[in-house]
């Protein structure tokens, strides 16, 4: 950690040296434009360096002294642990800020020819904003697709699991489906063979889509994310009123961008109960602010829509975990990632897991660390959700 900073602020002095407004002797003689011109981008560019340093500075160096001060956990016991991250969680809400959408109509569910032989579905439900739709053409709906094992019957209820695609990815690639790179391994397919109800919602796809769409989000202050964790809940609504389903067993898992669904809309949506986040879970702060080669960091992208408004105030992934806490929690990495540098990943799971290992329940939260690249780890993910939905009581309370 001391060596990551170090390099850090030897950069960020460089930078400050290099562009250094010139002394007095330096300053542009007359009105020779070339000379000013040189000036004036020197001058600038040493504003813009102060700028990124006092922001690095702030998001980075100040934030374990920050978080301190913001979260007030109490450890004696998982009931008391949950009243203390309360105001906590409203702050996330604030960070995700999903808007007020209710249904306003019957939902559809039709036949999904692609997965016919899984007798999938898809759900469309009509929504609405209170207030917020002045024209009917103008509603959002909530789509995605359902899928139900055929074993499961009325009285022989299965669990589910919210299944979230990644950001250049769609439902049905989730299943299989024009995976080129075989990132997801099928494993919306074999959940369903081993026996869970999937729910696999549509989410905006690519960068370039998001960022757009993330710019008048901004504007309305609501979120992407937080619009679409709102369609997720209503899709989930209609979910669990099919008899077959086990209501008190709800799972998410997600890859990329979908793990990115999971990490924040679990704290939010008390109904899931156990949590697999793929290809996503990070160091946030060296992530998002500190470029590096041996990852990519957000602010060397293109990717504006990955912004939100005050997250990086107290809102670490480790810190973001302990709002999923004491709720199972499986972290799935891979070495060749290049979204991450893996010893950076793992020095974050332990600050996650202590939250857990002081309320003696380290056994429900679990990092698979593999070879592998960006990818679902199936073979893990299914053990994990078979012990927290299937075989182990859930006997924390509900928030």
């Amino acid at each position: 950690m001391f060596h990551r900073r170090f390099i850090l602020s030897t950069m960020i002095a460089g930078q400050i040296a290099l562009f250094a407004p010139w002394t007095s002797a330096q300053q542009p003689a007359g009105r020779n434009e070339p000379e000013l011109k040189q000036f004036e981008e020197k001058r600038t560019a040493e504003y813009a360096a102060q700028l990124e340093a006092f922001l690095r500075d702030y998001l980075v160096d100040q934030y374990p002294k920050r978080a301190a001060g913001s979260w007030k956990r109490d450890y004696r016991s998982v009931e008391a642990f949950l009243k203390s991250v309360e105001p906590n969680r409203a702050g996330w809400r604030k960070v995700i800020k999903p808007p007020e959408l209710l249904k306003t109509g019957p939902a559809k569910r039709a036949p999904h020819p692609p997965l016919a032989e899984l007798k999938a579905e898809w759900i469309t439900v009509p929504l609405g904003g209170a207030g917020r739709i002045s024209n009917p053409s103008y509603m959002l709906a909530a789509e995605g697709i359902f899928v139900v094992p055929g074993a499961a019957t009325a009285q022989r209820r299965v669990p589910l699991v919210i299944v979230q695609h990644g950001i250049g990815s769609f439902p049905e690639r989730n299943f299989g489906l024009m995976d080129d790179g075989d990132a997801y391994h099928s494993y919306a397919r074999e959940l369903v063979k081993n026996g869970f109800a999937v729910l696999t919602p549509l989410n905006l796809r690519s960068v370039e889509r998001r960022n757009r769409i993330e710019r008048l989000c901004r504007l309305a202050d609501m979120s992407l994310p937080g619009i679409e964790l709102v369609r997720v809940q209503r899709l989930l609504d209609e979910a669990l009123e099919d008899p077959r389903i086990d209501r008190g067993r709800v799972g998410m898992w997600g890859l990329s961008l979908g793990g990115m669904a999971t990490m924040f809309w679990t704290p939010l949506e008390p109904r899931i109960k156990a949590a697999v986040v793929a290809g996503w879970f990070n160091h946030r702060r060296d992530k998002m602010v500190i470029p590096d080669p041996r990852y990519s960091c957000f602010l060397e992208t293109k990717e504006e829509h990955a912004f939100f408004d005050g997250w990086l105030t107290a809102f670490s992934d480790s810190d973001v975990a302990s709002l999923i806490c004491p709720r199972p929690l499986m972290i799935q990495t891979g070495k060749k990632d290049g979204i991450a540098w893996w010893p950076l990943v793992t020095e974050e799971f332990e600050a996650a897991k202590e939250h857990y290992r002081r309320l003696g329940i380290a056994d429900r939260i679990e990092l698979d660390l593999r070879d592998g690249g960006h990818e679902t780890h199936v073979a893990s993910g299914l053990r994990f959700l078979t012990t927290w939905l299937k075989e182990k009581p859930i006997e924390y309370p509900p928030h």
